[in-house]
């Protein structure tokens, strides 16, 4: 029985909890990965909705799908309308080519993520989700890579960071890489052409 006025220590084998699921750390998290994704929501409605002439650009419109993907991919968790830039292209542009262009774009530009885990970058450290996604790379390797590619989500850039620092070759993650988003710019890009051609038929 505890004496009164005596301070009650807790066990030893007790951890102290550092905060609660709802706690201030998630509420930050969640923030982190909600701005980028309402950034890049605004961005691809005024891309989208601006009076611009894309046409007009012709053949050079090819280069801005090559360097709209490449530029925002390269910059680590930050907002990247590039689904908006294939979306438009592909309206005016050959789809095949605008999903080609594009993702090799957006897989060059995910270099920076791959190279920021191999030279041993805090980033990751940062984020909650970083050891889910470090250990599902390090189970399914290149097939992970592929499968985050194709789906749009902010935790790619966590995913080019583990494959970084578990050491896959460069060249298998810019396959992996290459082959997601490939699939999901053309995949775009002829939802776009289909959508205009359905639209001018009614």
């Amino acid at each position: 029985m505890d004496r009164p006025g005596e301070k009650v220590m807790p066990p030893a084998d007790v951890p102290r909890l550092r905060g609660t699921a709802c706690g201030p750390g998630l509420l930050k998290e969640s923030w982190r990965y909600f701005l980028p994704i309402a950034a890049s929501v605004v961005l691809t409605v005024l891309l989208l909705v601006l009076p611009i002439n894309y046409q007009g650009l012709g053949n050079y419109g090819y280069l801005g799908v090559f360097l709209g993907t490449l530029l925002p991919s390269a910059t680590v968790i930050f907002p990247s309308p590039t689904l908006a830039v294939a979306w438009i292209a592909g309206k005016f542009l050959n789809p095949a080519l605008v999903g080609l262009l594009a993702g090799l774009g957006a897989a060059l530009g995910e270099i920076t993520g791959y190279m920021a885990g191999f030279g041993g970058s805090a980033l990751a450290s940062r984020s909650r989700y970083y050891e889910k996604v470090q250990r599902m790379v390090d189970r399914y390797g290149w097939l992970v890579i592929v499968l985050f590619a194709f789906i749009p989500n902010p935790l790619f850039d966590l995913a080019g960071i583990a494959a970084g620092t578990t050491r896959m070759p460069l060249w298998k993650f810019l396959l992996a890489c290459s082959v997601g988003k490939v699939l999901r710019f053309v995949l775009i890009a002829y939802l776009s052409r289909w959508g205009t051609s359905l639209g001018a038929g009614w």
